[in-house]
């Protein structure tokens, strides 16, 4: 198929560079755990891998797809199908052969390349050296994940991602000798942002990792005097809970940037007291990346208890429900499917045009935003709506609690009760009847208080590391 925007929203970015522009000033450094490659060496093999991409017939407005953990490999290619004006298509590592077809034949790509081709295709080519992108050309397809139903494939341009990855360098403030350590996977978008097109502008080293082996990364922590990593709590709970673990073997460690389900007030405030850095939420999703945070310098109480304020142009509201609805520059223009498209796009009172997150949240009166849950994440009891993550803000409250994930279970009478998962501290003791205390010291309603606990020795997760909820409804379902 022939990739097309579906929203050309107003205020979607424009103009600015490409992003093989953007990359040309920077000077970053790739470390995985096979090579560590310089500025010269990532650019040596984007340009000659180029060159092999160009005699397989791929040009501006081709797709290129490919499937891979993380690896030096993946990010000179990124290079290389921007450079050639060519679309990226990342299918994730852990998708299964089925999955990878069905992507596949829907994308009809140019070529689909083997990973384990790469070096050499790098080696063999005739470099390119000229970009041949424009600004508003498609740079990424990028599917979403999810624990059931089918992917939808987020469309990206140079201009989109070339602005976002600028935005959050001043955001927060980045400087070149920043090491980057980043687990998530380069087919998405945490990985994508943080391992290729920050790094890439800002000139910062970037540690990739193939697979999350929370004692590896305490070790390269300390190897490489890691500043900054992002990602979902399981990561940050893994590393605490690591054997060996020390405050002083995280101490170059000066900012954690938190997103996704489970980052509570007590994760936030515990997680920074451990780690002794700067600990922060983030909330985006595939679509719209990273479109509020905390800023450098803001309160930290704010980044506590808050999932933060817009980042530079971007704009949040409350739709119907309380649904979260952006605007942003950095939003992606659309899926691949225009119906899909046409379902996410919300219209305001005076015919703006807005993203609907399917997230549910509160805005205060200085446009600080906290998300309460995805929409279907609102248990319904009894006709009375609980927010699964005030649930959870309140379990992860409790000095025994490490993590919990409320959900709804299914109920004859009510329609649903309130189902709670929880992962204790070490040494920790959590029960039905130690929740129902701990809820009526908290002063919480009577309905909001969990009537199932079920302890864990860790969350399921799906591959990105976000908690596998639907795992757990199932769980939640049974007797």
């Amino acid at each position: 198929m022939t990739l097309q925007p579906t929203w050309l929203h107003r205020d979607r970015a424009t103009s600015g560079p490409t992003l093989d522009e953007a990359f040309r000033a920077a000077r970053p450094v790739l470390v995985d755990d096979r090579a560590t490659l310089s500025a010269d060496a990532l650019e040596t093999a984007a340009a000659g891998l180029a060159g092999s991409l160009r005699t397989l017939g791929v040009e501006r407005g081709s797709t290129v797809a490919w499937q891979s953990a993380n690896r030096w490999e993946i990010v000179a290619l990124y290079r290389a199908c921007w450079r050639l004006g060519a679309i990226a298509a990342p299918i994730h590592h852990l998708a299964g052969a089925a999955e990878v077809d069905a992507l596949v034949t829907r994308l009809a790509p140019a070529a689909v390349i083997d990973p384990d081709d790469i070096a050499s295709m790098a080696e063999q080519g005739d470099p390119v050296h000229d970009g041949v992108a424009e600004p508003e050309d498609l740079a990424l397809v990028l599917h979403t994940s999810g624990s059931s139903g089918e992917p939808k494939g987020a469309l990206h341009t140079h201009a989109g991602l070339a602005f976002k990855a600028a935005l959050m360098i001043q955001v927060h403030g980045l400087q070149p000798d920043d090491v980057v350590l980043m687990p998530a996977p380069l087919a998405h978008i945490s990985g994508l942002l943080n391992s290729v097109t920050i790094p890439g502008v800002g000139g910062m080293k970037a540690i990739l990792m193939a697979r999350w082996d929370p004692e590896h990364a305490l070790a390269l922590i300390e190897e490489h005097g890691v500043t900054m990593m992002m990602g979902p709590p399981t990561f940050f709970v893994g590393l605490r809970d690591t054997p060996g673990f020390s405050s002083e073997r995280v101490r170059t460690v000066r900012l954690i940037s938190c997103g996704g389900a489970g980052v509570t007030p007590a994760f936030v405030a515990d997680t920074t007291d451990v780690f002794g850095a700067v600990v922060k939420r983030t909330y985006g999703s595939t679509e719209a990346p990273t479109v509020t945070t905390g800023h450098t310098g803001d309160d930290p109480v704010r980044l506590r208890e808050t999932d933060g304020r817009p980042t530079g142009d971007a704009q949040i509201r409350l739709g119907p429900s309380d649904e979260i609805w952006v605007r942003a520059p950095e939003l992606f223009v659309g899926y691949t499917d225009p119906a899909r498209t046409a379902e996410a796009i919300g219209v305001d009172d005076d015919g703006n045009e807005w993203f609907r997150t399917g997230d549910v949240g509160r805005i205060d009166d200085e446009g600080w935003l906290t998300v309460t849950g995805r929409i279907k994440d609102v248990i319904i009891r009894g006709g009375e709506n609980i927010s699964a993550a005030e649930v959870e803000s309140a379990l992860e409250a409790h000095p025994s609690v490490r993590q919990a994930v409320a959900v709804g279970q299914p109920d004859q009478r009510l329609g649903e009760k309130v189902c709670a998962f929880v992962v204790c501290v070490p040494g920790g003791t959590f029960d039905l009847a130690a929740c129902r205390e701990w809820f009526q010291e908290r002063g919480l309603a009577k309905f909001k208080t969990p009537e199932r606990v079920v302890v864990l020795p860790e969350m399921p997760v799906l591959a990105a590391g976000k908690i596998d909820r639907t795992t757990l409804r199932k769980h939640a379902a049974q007797p």
